[in-house]
């Protein structure tokens, strides 16, 4: 059988995480993500993606301090993200420090270890090196901060409100793990070859990187600018619509209904009504450009997707969009190493057939 891109081929089984398009569902372990988010902290569904089961008080101290603990980058990854040009992009530097994890150390640990340690390092290594291209001293971890909440503090050096800390991070519990994506089945391909989880990560990173998959929500972002307040929403998408224009953060490849996902963000945003201006915006804007979609487009079913809400939480926070895919990354990865240890305790390499098309010529011999 041939399948293009290998679309709806089943490669895999797993106990990770069930994504539902039809219905609209995403489970992590075979709880539903909305009472996984409003319920459990980042750490804990963290414990839980990795190790299948919800953490007892002892054990999320553990790893607590672990993601706190392992902050600090080994000093020959520090060197080799300050001697990376100020041009590198993030996603470079992530996958160039990721793979630097190969030391002595580093390979006597357990996969769960070495996971944690992936974790806990990929948010310094982002902030060291966008400090590092703005020309700023880098700033160091506090341990007394979530990781949520140390990621924005090392990126500014500003401590956090909030508002801003509870918006980002039920974003990111939102988009720890996906199911069989491309940057996911790009680190299990890999481990499946018995490379190491440093590998599968990398793999996964640079496969983040491209537009197609990773691609950061920027026209959501330009959407919500030109809108500006709520008295343009109405012409500001008529117009759009008038030019045959996409209206960006609507519609998604995989879910034919609501993306549960974005359901939980405007729940979020909603639940925060007059902390914020942009997530205020965001939240009427979306409630009048869906009256619209169904008013000129009847029969489309347009729902709102994960990037329209991510983009409204992204500029509340004054997050630059060179920031959003490895943000975005400081999530996955929980999901990719998730899925790279799932991988390794019941390993088939992926080989899957090609068919030769081309046609025989003696020029080309």
């Amino acid at each position: 059988m041939f399948q293009k891109g290998l679309k709806d081929v089943v490669a895999v089984h797993t106990k990770i995480a069930d994504v539902n398009g039809e219905k609209g569902e995403l489970q992590y372990r075979g709880v539903k993500v909305g009472q996984l988010v409003t319920q459990h902290s980042f750490e804990q569904i963290l414990y839980l993606l990795l190790n299948g089961q919800r953490p007892n008080q002892e054990q999320l101290q553990e790893v607590q301090s672990a993601l706190i603990q392992n902050r600090t980058l080994p000093q020959h990854v520090q060197a080799i993200i300050d001697a990376l040009p100020s041009e590198v992009s993030l996603m470079d530097a992530m996958r160039t420090g990721i793979s630097a994890f190969c030391d002595r150390d580093f390979v006597r640990k357990t996969s769960n270890e070495q996971a944690i340690q992936l974790i806990a390092a990929l948010p310094v290594i982002v902030a060291r090196h966008y400090r590092n291209q703005q020309g700023l001293e880098f700033i160091e971890p506090d341990g007394n901060l979530n990781h949520t909440a140390n990621y924005l503090w090392m990126l500014t050096g500003v401590s956090p409100t909030e508002v801003h800390v509870e918006a980002l991070e039920t974003y990111l519990k939102l988009t720890m793990e996906h199911g069989l994506n491309a940057s996911t089945f790009a680190g299990r391909v890999t481990i499946s070859t018995e490379s190491d989880l440093t590998a599968a990560i990398t793999s996964a990173i640079g496969t983040m990187k491209g537009p197609l998959h990773g691609g950061a929500p920027a026209g959501v972002i330009d959407l919500l600018n030109e809108i500006g307040s709520p008295e343009h929403i109405q012409p500001v998408i008529e117009e759009k619509m008038r030019r045959g224009e996409r209206i960006m953060g609507f519609g998604h490849r995989v879910y034919k209904t609501e993306d549960p996902r974005s359901v939980i963000l405007r729940d979020k945003c909603l639940s925060m009504s007059g902390r914020d201006a942009w997530l205020d915006l965001a939240t009427t804007a979306e409630k009048e450009i869906i009256r619209l979609l169904d008013k000129h487009k009847p029969g489309r079913k347009l729902y709102t997707n994960v990037e329209y809400y991510a983009a409204a939480i992204m500029r509340s926070i004054d997050m630059p969009p060179e920031l959003f895919t490895p943000t975005f990354s400081v999530a996955r990865i929980v999901g990719w190493a998730a899925h790279a240890i799932e991988q390794q305790q019941d390993n088939t390499i992926f080989r899957p057939q090609s068919v030769y098309v081309g046609a025989f010529s003696e020029k080309s011999c």
